[in-house]
Formats: structure tokens, C-alpha cells, sequence
């Protein structure tokens, strides 16, 4: 009689615990339904408040905020997603948002990146930021330089001061859109930008090469050719040749 009082009651508990289980399982996806909704509310809420947004749409699942849709900026694309992910219980957020602004080619593009770039970069570091920019089907790669090790540092800094230091190169240190730019690279001191002449390229190495620590130096920089300024004379080259014997004497002493 006990023993099969026990098994009645081990079948009642095992159909209870499997009742509970599917009751649990129900309601997970319920629960975590109404959740996504919460967060669907917000995030529509957010995005309806920014004018420059109104082409974006979302979809949530599990916390995670899907974004589609158009804008004119790529910047505005970065904009939406900030604008998401500061909405309650968002968890993450996939930006497949659209940049559909105007067609613009390449060759122009790369202008205009050139020009808005010039002077953002004033500062102490702007003697040593060098970067590149290309574009390419509309997609555009920045490539530039960062200091390898406390060395480089060192050596990049001891190049500026011989150089801005210097007389006849002072002069670029005063417009940050046309310094010249000191990369350094385990040792080997790059120099790029542009100068006015032959001459100030080439005192230009000579400081470089005297500073202690820089194992080589590459320099790179281009003298701007001035359409309205004549050609030198064989006598005018000869003067600078001159010169920059006398400096290099003058630098040696």
C-alpha cells in the first residue's frame, strides 16, 4: 500500500514539474516579446525625433536593434546608431543604414577631403601626423604613421627642434596646413611636405641629419613649383650651390 502511494505521488510531482517546465517555456518567449517591443517603442520614438533621420528604419529581436533605410551623410549614419544605442535595454545595434547622398567622383572627392582636412590638425602633433588619402569607388582610405616606440619619439621631437629651430626653415612652422612633417619609423626619419626651394629641402636634410639617434634619413619633401616665378639662372643656381656649401661649412665648424 505504501509503495504504491509513493509511486502515485512521484507520477503527480513528475506532472507537475513537466507542467511547470512548459509553463516556464511559454512564457520566455512571451516575456522576451513584450521586452523587444519596449525597446521598439523607444528606438522608433528617438529616430522619429531627428528630422535628419526620418528615412531610417528599425527592427528589434533579443535586445539587438537592426537599422535600414537612407541618409544623405555618412556621418548621419553614425548619428542614428549613437541615437539607438541610447535607448533602455538596447543591447546591441546592426547599422545597415544606407548613405544615398549625391554621386560624386572620385578625383573630386579626394579634393575636397584634402581641403577639410588641411587645418584640422593644429596642434602640437601637427608636425607629425603625415597621412595619405585615396578614394576609390567612393570608399576612402586614410593611411598615415604613428610613433613605434618611445625612441622614435624622441628622435621626431630632437628633428623638430633642429629644424623649426633653424633660420631659414622657421617660416613653416607658422602655417599648420604646411609644416614639414617628421616621420619617424625604427630610427629612419622620414621628411615630407613641401618647401619654396631647393635650398630649404636641403638644409632641411642637413638638420635632420645631424640629429643624434636617426640612423637614416629619407627626404621626401617637394619643392612647389611656382608658375609665375621664372625659371633659375645658371648664375642664380650656382649662388644657391654656393650657399649651401657655406652653410654646410658652417654647420660642420
Amino acid at each position: 500500500m505504501t509503495v504504491a502511494k509513493n509511486s502515485l505521488w512521484n507520477t503527480v510531482a513528475s506532472l507537475l514539474a513537466v507542467g511547470l517546465l512548459s509553463a516556464t517555456l511559454v512564457a520566455q518567449p512571451a516575456s522576451a516579446a513584450r521586452y523587444d517591443n519596449q525597446i521598439q517603442t523607444a528606438v522608433t520614438q528617438r529616430l522619429a525625433a531627428k528630422k535628419q533621420l526620418s528615412d531610417v528604419k528599425s527592427s528589434v529581436e533579443d535586445g539587438i536593434v537592426t537599422l535600414t533605410g537612407t541618409v544623405d551623410l555618412y556621418q548621419r549614419k553614425l548619428d542614428a546608431a549613437k541615437v539607438v544605442r541610447k535607448a533602455s535595454g538596447v543591447q546591441g545595434v546592426r547599422n545597415l543604414v544606407t548613405v544615398a547622398g549625391p554621386s560624386v567622383p572620385d578625383e573630386q572627392l579626394e579634393q575636397k577631403l584634402a581641403k577639410k582636412l588641411r587645418y584640422v590638425r593644429v596642434g602640437y602633433d601637427n608636425t607629425f601626423d603625415y597621412f595619405a588619402i585615396g578614394v576609390k569607388d567612393g570608399v576612402v582610405t586614410v593611411e598615415g604613421h604613428e610613433p613605434t616606440s618611445i625612441f622614435d619619439d624622441g628622435i621626431r621631437l630632437r628633428t623638430a627642434r633642429a629644424i623649426y629651430r633653424d633660420s631659414v626653415l622657421s617660416k613653416y612652422a607658422t602655417d599648420p596646413a604646411h609644416p614639414i612633417r617628421i616621420i619617424v619609423v625604427n630610427g629612419h626619419v622620414t621628411l615630407y611636405g613641401s618647401v619654396d626651394n631647393t635650398m630649404d629641402k636641403q638644409v632641411a636634410g642637413i638638420r635632420a641629419n645631424q640629429v643624434f639617434g636617426a640612423f637614416t634619413v629619407d627626404n621626401q619633401l617637394l619643392v612647389e613649383s611656382k608658375s609665375n616665378q621664372p625659371g633659375m639662372s645658371t648664375c642664380q643656381e650656382w649662388m644657391v650651390t654656393l650657399a649651401l656649401r657655406a652653410y654646410r661649412a658652417e654647420v660642420s665648424w
